[in-house]
């Protein structure tokens, strides 16, 4: 850790030592107390207690998602030191890291290694982090691969939400909302209750604009300030006819829109210190780069000039007047029952639908200044539809003798559409194409549909009264069948041997993969507060065929009639399935009479074919390959403490990370084959991370209550990619945020002061090489997380 942050730390837990000295006159209020004694997870898919359950979870409830404003799935890394969220990007828009380990958020056909979860659905895009989210019962973050319970995108880990549930008695509920950094407001409601003695209903919708989410200085922009807004409805029934059947329906509709989808992007000038030009056409062109190589966060430089984005994009496509745009929706369904066939016997059913719609278009050229204009050419309109389709049956048992067991079935089929007109070799410079008069490059589609089934099943021992042996396995096999078509290419690019011609149609590609996925954890229960536990676990991750590539000559392959020449072509456009093997060894405690809770695990994972893909400036193209071998080993530790001060707590959590290629891997052997980073760490992988925080809740009189809630988050230097030795490397930072609140103490009303990374400080996400990069060129792009927010925000509940 560095000097900084531990002084940091040290100070902040002096504060926490100065409050111990309050005297007790703080009493116990409605303000929800942030315990994990009374937590239930379903890391399992079974409601257990956290402090039981013998696996690495982190749950944040509905008080500490109210208490800290949390309204993205980016803003939980503030509270899970090892979790890294990313939003934004061209391809899949988003990714999630854990431990060290995720996926690219440059190709819509990866699965995220670390599932996304919501109300027990598994989602498969990662747009879904540009949303909002509202209205949550609890969050949790289950560590190290999860493919038993979980299957195929849990190779990682999990990252579940999941949406409150109808009251017993009718209530109704509000907020509102302004943020002054972004110019931001968010309006939310909820209504709930039971419409019958059976049924129950609940209603809440939430509506964010912000109007500057951040400057963007290049000359001639379309959006000198950009901004975004979002709305959630969403509506539960739940409807309990017996004490052995019950069954919940939920129903989401989430719509986004922004001025483009990068967001906090800046471009680092590398060791030369100076913003190198953007070189076209083979050399021919130079424009100079135009950005002031401001890391800071305090100023960004995205040209989007409509004159240059309005050109005709081909096949009557709508790019929307030209200007940077972004636009999605998504439709979710989620019907779950469960029916006690039984005594101790009960049948699950989770059925799932996910649509969702994504529509934008972006220059990724990071740079070019013409005649005293920002100058966008490296530019994408891309659409990305999926649909989504699950079903999900568990037979599991709760017999008061020594065996237990669950037993499952699931199927999930997917049809992705990812199309997209782009402008990457800047061919457009040369004139329009003569035939169609379109500006752009190409206009390529990939349609990929899956089907995916999987079996799985555990059984639980109790060996004793305390000792518990659990085994179980996933057996998963996926197919996945792509048709690659390009309708389009610009007349002279067609007419080089580089690119393949309009018309060009792959006919069907397919990937087929089957895996086993044995589990296996013994836990102690020593007595009420000490539950010891080991576990051996494995993970898998499909392959695919990568929708990134580009039209190049040597997508032909795929119509060879030779099949070493299909076979090899194939190859370029897919990537293998990804593997973890390893476990971990963890104790949950329960210290001083309950009032400190002490969890910790040390683990050790070997991560085989890691899927990884980057853009090579210099050939204008993505690079799709599998990383040799990534191992991972590390500790977790949280604790709570209630302290002797009532209404006051202290939590937090310290996590050590050891993540690095262990076998060599060149992430791009045919443009540098020097590069093997064998050894070195992985990206977004800091040694040290954690965070620490204090609650307070004091009486102000007998009709008010102050509230005041406290978090540092801390993190050591990481590197922010997997390419070379010298990748941009993110130095150690601290981030403080705070809540000061005043409100009846029944909850009734509340007002409050909530800020967010106080000293505005940007820490690197990502990096990637910038577009039309010269030879000797070393600018990076690189992407930081959001900065200072400061909200007053006004709530009230019936």
């Amino acid at each position: 850790m560095s000097g900084r942050s531990a002084g940091a730390l040290a100070g902040f837990c002096a504060l926490s030592a100065m409050l111990q000295t309050l005297p007790a006159w703080a009493q116990d209020v409605a303000r929800p107390a942030l315990h994990p004694e009374s937590i239930t997870v379903s890391a399992r898919k079974q409601e257990e207690s956290l402090q039981a359950v013998p696996v690495t979870v982190t749950a944040v409830g509905a008080a500490e998602i109210a208490r800290f404003q949390f309204d993205k799935p980016e803003d939980i890394m503030t509270l899970v030191p090892t979790l890294r969220v990313q939003v934004g990007g061209p391809g899949s828009g988003g990714s999630i890291s854990l431990r060290g380990v995720g996926s690219s958020n440059l190709s819509a056909a990866f699965d995220s290694a670390v599932a996304l979860n919501f109300d027990d659905v598994v989602v498969s895009s990662m747009r879904v982090l540009q949303f909002g989210f509202d209205d949550m019962r609890q969050i949790e973050v289950l560590k190290g691969p999860q493919s038993l319970y979980f299957g195929k995108s849990a190779s990682a880990g999990v990252l579940s939400f999941n949406s409150a549930d109808p009251a017993d008695e009718w209530e109704a509920g509000g907020r509102a909302a302004y943020e002054f950094e972004e110019r931001g407001y968010t309006l939310a409601a909820y209504v709930s209750g039971p419409v019958t003695e059976t049924l129950g209903f609940r209603l809440s919708a939430q509506f964010n604009d912000i109007a500057r989410l951040f400057r963007n200085a290049a000359p001639g922009a379309a959006h000198p300030v950009r901004g975004e807004q979002n709305a959630n409805i969403r509506t539960t029934f739940q409807l309990d006819p017996s004490d052995r059947f019950s069954a919940n329906l939920k129903l989401n509709h989430i719509r986004f829109e922004n001025d483009g989808p990068l967001r906090f992007v800046v471009v680092d000038c590398g060791a030369n210190g100076m913003a190198d030009p953007l070189v076209l056409l083979s050399g021919a062109l130079r424009v100079p780069a135009g950005y002031a190589c401001d890391t800071s966060g305090k100023q960004y430089f995205l040209p989007d000039s409509p004159p240059v984005l309005a050109k005709k994009p081909p096949l009557g496509l709508d790019n929307k007047g030209g200007a940077s745009f972004g636009r999605s929706q998504i439709w979710f369904g989620r019907f779950k029952f469960d029916w006690e066939l039984a005594d101790a016997l009960t049948l699950s059913s989770v059925t799932g639908y996910f649509d969702q719609s994504a529509h934008e278009q972006e220059q990724y050229s990071f740079g070019g200044l013409f005649q005293g204009v920002g100058f966008g050419l490296a530019g994408g309109l891309p659409r990305h539809d999926l649909r989504q389709v699950s079903q999900e049956l568990r037979l599991s048992s709760s017999y008061d003798g020594m065996v237990n067991f669950m037993l499952g079935a699931f199927f999930e089929t997917r049809h992705i559409v990812y199309a997209s007109a782009q402008q990457i070799a800047a061919i457009s410079l040369l004139g329009a194409d003569p035939i169609t008069g379109s500006t752009y490059d190409w206009y390529k589609r990939f349609i990929t549909d899956t089907d995916a089934y999987s079996v799985f099943g555990s059984v639980s021992l109790q060996l004793s009264e305390t000792l518990e042996l659990t085994a179980g396995a996933r057996w998963s096999t996926e197919t996945k069948d792509s048709v690659f078509t390009v309708p389009y290419v610009h007349a002279l690019l067609s007419a080089t041997p580089a690119f393949v011609a309009s018309g060009f149609d792959s006919g069907q590609i397919r990937f087929k993969d089957n895996d086993l996925s044995p589990e296996a954890s013994l836990t102690w229960r020593a007595n009420r507060d000490l539950t010891l536990f080991g576990a051996f676990k494995t993970g898998f991750k499909s392959g695919g065929i990568d929708n990134s590539a580009f039209p190049s000559a040597t997508l032909s392959g795929l119509l060879s009639a030779s099949p070493a020449v299909r076979a090899a072509a194939t190859d370029l456009v897919s990537f293998d399935s990804e593997t973890a093997i390893g476990g971990e060894l963890g104790a949950k405690t329960r210290l001083f009479a309950g009032t400190l809770t002490l969890n910790g695990s040390i683990y050790y994972y070997v991560f085989e074919d890691l899927q990884a893909q980057h853009f090579d400036p210099l050939r204008a193209q993505y690079v799709t390959t599998n990383a040799s071998e990534l191992t991972t080993k590390g500790a977790d530790l949280d604790f709570h403490w209630a302290t002797t001060v009532d209404g006051f707590s202290i939590f937090g959590s310290l996590a050590y990370t050891d993540a690095q290629f262990t076998k060599p891997y060149v992430a791009d052997p045919d443009s540098h084959p020097e590069r093997d980073i064998n050894g070195r760490r992985g990206a977004r992988a800091p040694r040290w991370a954690g965070n620490i925080a204090a609650d307070l809740s004091v009486p102000l009189g007998n009709a008010l209550q102050l509230g005041l809630t406290g978090n540092m988050q801390f993190s050591s230097a990481y590197f922010t990619n997997d390419l070379a030795l010298d990748d941009y490397v993110q130095p150690a930072y601290v981030l403080f945020d705070v809540n000061v609140s005043v409100g009846d103490p029944d909850g009734r009303w509340q007002l409050a002061f909530i800020g967010k990374n106080l000293t505005d400080r940007r820490a690197v996400a990502t990096s990637g090489s910038r577009t039309y990069l010269p030879a000797n060129g070393d600018d990076r792009v690189l992407d930081l997380t959001r900065g200072r927010q400061l909200s007053v925000e006004a709530s009230v509940r019936f």
